[in-house]
């Protein structure tokens, strides 16, 4: 690949907030964003920005008495746009931002939510739009928006079992109306795959490090790939197509990076086999995965096994001088992000030359 043809990653605008800053999110269909924090006094703030002649200008905010943590959009249509949150006391709240109103509310968990996702919003014959969360508590709820009061599913650590602060949730396999995944990650390395349909718990394993993001390339396809992110600057990639009774699922690691916990991964929504990782020196990195030859083989009992693939790594950039603890691709413009870290800034962020086959 000649240098014309290598994807560089640029930081168009640096926008300071004065706040901490925990989350943000690409208003669907919209030039707009959400930023999601609290403000020194301990109260919560939804910031409502627009990219105006290069500029980040804010068009409106809402305060609340609680700090917030993290919000989606996955379990509203792109008509609607409500954002779900979830914030430090445990409660999930539903907001239509253009009216500055709460549409939901429930207190369920008895400590933070750390980490939240959305489902069935927008994308026909996927099931019903649902919210996870997790939280500090140790339990990941699921919730149908269109219910009040109590969720639908409610995953907690068996009697007798250490409660574990789940740092993070995901929704995948969400291909027709019935089959839906949900993954959690844990302050201890536990990855847990929980199968809604049946139930269950259909796979874990263990990283050897707390878990900061989980994703799955699509969330609406029969599972592909998962990535999850740790405390110590490695990640892992599961081919999560092949799952063998005793071996689980194929993975590559990742673990040249010195640059800290690696906070988050997402995957570029117009191309799933790209993704980014932002690291706790303030570094993004893109990456593309490579898929083997032969994605399964048949082990010596005659029992499909998956094929790990390889990762190249397309370009790093410092571009913050904290860590980055969230970012956002934006669905309708191919390498457009916004990502906020810990120095208090928002930023846009974009990436070329990804058109790679």
């Amino acid at each position: 690949m000649d240098n014309e043809d290598t994807p560089q990653i640029i930081t168009h605008i640096e926008h300071n907030l004065n706040h901490s800053l925990f989350d943000c999110k690409w208003i669907p269909c919209s030039a707009k964003f959400v930023v999601i924090g609290s403000l020194p006094k301990g109260t919560g703030t939804l910031e409502i920005f627009e990219i105006n002649s290069g500029e980040i200008k804010q068009i409106k905010e809402i305060e609340r008495p609680n700090s917030f943590k993290c919000g989606t959009f996955g379990a509203s249509s792109d008509i609607e746009r409500f954002l779900a949150t979830g914030d430090f006391k445990g409660t999930l709240e539903i907001w239509d931002l253009e009216k500055s109103i709460q549409m939901y509310i429930a207190k369920e968990h008895t400590d933070i939510i750390n980490s939240i996702d959305g489902m069935g919003g927008n994308t026909m014959n996927c099931g019903a739009p649902e919210i996870v969360t997790g939280s500090r508590d140790g339990t990941v709820k699921v919730w149908d928006p269109r219910q009040r009061g109590k969720p639908v599913a409610n995953m907690q650590p068996a009697a007798g079992e250490t409660k574990r602060d789940c740092w993070t949730v995901v929704f995948g396999n969400s291909f027709n109306d019935t089959e839906r995944i949900v993954v959690a990650g844990y302050d201890n390395g536990d990855v847990k795959m929980f199968d809604l349909r049946t139930m269950s718990l259909r796979w874990e394993c263990n990283l050897k490090n707390g878990v900061c993001s989980v994703e799955f390339d699509r969330k609406d396809i029969p599972m592909n790939k998962l990535v999850a992110t740790t405390l110590e600057g490695k990640f892992h990639v599961f081919d999560v197509r092949t799952q063998n009774p005793s071996k689980g699922f194929a993975q590559v690691l990742d673990n040249s990076s010195k640059c800290g916990t690696i906070w988050v991964a997402r995957h570029l929504p117009q191309n799933r086999d790209l993704f980014a990782t932002c690291a706790g020196n303030g570094q993004m990195s893109l990456w593309k995965y490579k898929y083997p030859e032969q994605r399964c083989r048949v082990d010596p009992q005659g029992v499909a096994v998956g094929v790990p693939g390889t990762l190249q790594r397309l370009q790093r950039m410092v571009v913050s001088s904290q860590p980055i603890n969230a970012l956002d691709w934006n669905r309708d413009h191919l390498g457009l992000g916004v990502a906020t870290a810990y120095d208090q800034y928002v930023r846009i962020v974009i990436a070329t030359q990804l058109n790679l086959h």
